[in-house]
């Protein structure tokens, strides 16, 4: 019985491996393609909070942070080969606007936001499992559709926040506005680029999730390992 147990365990564990390196992958293939992140004027719009999300919920909030780790270092990558107008609030290789040099402060709004992004979509799916009340198909799609939008919002918010309070003159002249416009010049990116982001986050995460659930049985494991950052 021990070694059935282990055997199952350790086909669990190369599982969540094997989705861990796919969705890896799949970052870093639509980083460097069309596809993954859209140049526009002022910022980069970006899908590739998608398979973090979706990574999140399926495999737990450790391999979660991982896949947002590599979405932060696929971005500082992109930032630093093709810059553009904002590069240096993401890349530390790009001059801040007014200096010789970039800053180390473009590692904390490239890591640290896209990390969080891989957390908490798992949070709020996992709260919604552990309510009081029957759980069904209409329930798992909304949870997935909530826990989306929130992994988009995360990303779009946390990002375009910490520019305003950290780089607040230098993106200022970057985008040739006055620093005291910045407040609403950000938020306009906000609705403008973190709308659409939540949109498509919220149609393709349950798509993907819940054929996914299912076929590899994830709702079945037990709740400590959901709590330990395990399928779940």
């Amino acid at each position: 019985m021990k070694t059935a147990q282990t055997r199952a365990q350790r086909t669990k564990q190369v599982q969540s491996l094997a989705i861990l390196a796919m969705f890896t992958a799949i970052i870093f293939l639509l980083t460097f393609t069309p596809l993954g992140l859209i140049d526009l004027p002022v910022i980069k719009a970006t899908v590739l909070h998608v398979p973090v999300i979706i990574g999140s919920i399926l495999l737990g909030p450790k391999k979660g942070a991982f896949l947002g780790g590599m979405f932060g270092l696929s971005s500082m990558i992109k930032n630093t080969l093709v810059p553009g107008l904002s590069s240096f609030v993401f890349s530390p290789f790009i001059p801040v606007p007014g200096l010789d040099r970039g800053s180390p402060w473009a590692l904390f709004i490239c890591f640290v936001p896209r990390i969080l992004v891989g957390v908490s979509p798992w949070l709020v799916y996992a709260l919604f499992k552990h309510l009081p009340g029957k759980r069904n198909a209409g329930v798992q799609t909304v949870s997935l559709v909530i826990a989306a939008v929130v992994g988009a919002l995360t990303n779009t918010a946390l990002v375009m926040g910490s520019i305003g309070v950290i780089f607040t003159e230098a993106y200022a002249a970057a985008q040739g506005i006055p620093a005291d416009a910045i407040t609403g010049f950000i938020l306009g990116i906000v609705a403008a680029n973190g709308i659409p982001e939540a949109i498509v986050a919220a149609v393709v995460t349950p798509a993907v999730c819940v054929p996914l659930i299912h076929a590899l049985k994830l709702e079945k494991k037990a709740p400590a390992a959901a709590a330990a950052g395990q399928p779940a």
